[in-house]
């Protein structure tokens, strides 16, 4: 395999030539679309890029890190850059209107994209209200960059001579867009029905949520397109969604610590974020089983405050600690990285990708932001 710094840079010049393409396209239309442009352009400039890496990774584990590099090797590389591209334009998409459901101000240390367009409009000083512009404009963005990740995947595709891997790559990229959909739908399902469900029931649903809007989509998927792009087997492609699953939701339980106790200055995000939003994660879910009726009572008055202060936040951030329910969630998050190294060592996929694989888990699970 190419290593990583080699196949982040290949991507990142895929999207620098496909954005000015597209900005192109936008500016013959007119120059009133620049700032969607520009920030698309600015928007996917960074990042630590590991749906791009796992979907490399997925392909190495089927065809092997070591390829002869005739016509066909060549396309394919194409196709699994502008595959990996297209993942990273889909979670930007889904970024942006994420940040947009959750009212978020800022993503990545950055003002979120409908503030940016907020601010256009209090700029301008234009007609109307300017939050309604900021929000309007926002979701035709994300609308904007859903179709521009489906463009990416489809210029990739066109060179595989692989015909049938081309067509279950396509379903597995049209997989992975389902379920991070409803995936979405059922976080904002269970941030307003949680009251009426039984209390039983709240850890299964708050892990159902990480399953199916994060689990899947971050890791499994970019996983299973690279196989399929390689032309991967059912089997193959099962011993990647073994891998991928369980380390996908180890990923999302470090995701819920870094929304509650993450560096700001590291995550790009407010402190106690998650707790102001009111997100109803698996670590809510193991805190409210633990904590005494009262403790529990005021958590839930308080959480989804988007006015909590300082030290508010900082009350429910050791409360939370205090319960046990950060350690249970340390303990979920090495069992399924152990769970996911387990699958890995059991498998038949090529042994140096799977050394990769294996340390792309740990750098994952183990980050700050």
């Amino acid at each position: 395999m190419a290593p990583a710094p080699r196949l982040v840079d290949a991507v990142n010049e895929r999207l620098e030539e496909f954005l000015a393409d597209r900005a192109s396209i936008l500016r013959s239309i007119s120059d009133d679309l620049d700032p969607l442009a520009a920030f698309s352009e600015r928007f996917l400039s960074g990042g630590k890029r590991f749906r791009a890496r796992f979907c490399s990774l997925g392909f190495d584990a089927v065809r092997g890190s070591r390829r002869e590099h005739d016509a066909s090797a060549t396309a394919e590389r194409y196709a699994v850059v502008s595959a990996s591209a297209a993942l990273e334009v889909f979670h930007a998409a889904a970024l942006v209107h994420d940040d947009l459901i959750d009212n978020s101000d800022t993503r990545r240390g950055a003002p979120a994209a409908h503030r940016v367009f907020e601010a256009q409009h209090r700029d301008g000083r234009w007609a109307g209200d300017g939050e309604d512009y900021g929000r309007a404009t926002a979701i035709l963005l994300g609308d904007l960059l859903l179709g521009w990740s489906d463009e990416l995947l489809d210029e990739g595709l066109a060179a595989l001579r692989d015909q049938a891997a081309s067509r279950e790559t396509r379903l597995e990229f049209n997989r992975m867009r389902t379920e991070v959909t409803v995936g979405q739908y059922l976080d904002i399902l269970e941030e307003r029905a949680w009251l009426t469900r039984p209390e039983a029931e709240q850890r299964t649903r708050a892990e159902r949520v990480v399953v199916h809007k994060s689990a899947r989509y971050s890791i499994e998927a970019p996983l299973t397109i690279g196989g399929a792009i390689a032309g991967g087997s059912a089997g193959q492609l099962e011993a990647l969604r073994a891998f991928g699953l369980p380390l996908g939701i180890a990923f999302q339980l470090r995701d819920d610590l870094l929304g509650v106790y993450g560096d700001p200055a590291v995550t790009g995000k407010p402190a106690g974020d998650d707790l102001r939003e009111g997100k109803r994660t698996v670590l809510i879910a193991i805190a409210r089983e633990r904590l005494s009726t009262g403790q529990r009572r005021l958590l839930d008055e308080l959480l989804g405050d988007p006015a909590l202060d300082a030290e508010q936040i900082r009350m429910l951030q050791d409360t939370i600690r205090d319960c046990g329910a950060v350690d249970e969630i340390e303990s979920e998050i090495t069992t399924n990285t152990d769970r996911a190294l387990a699958a890995l060592g059991s498998s038949a996929m090529d042994r140096e990708a799977a050394r990769d694989l294996a340390d792309l888990a740990r750098a994952v699970t183990r980050r700050e932001s």
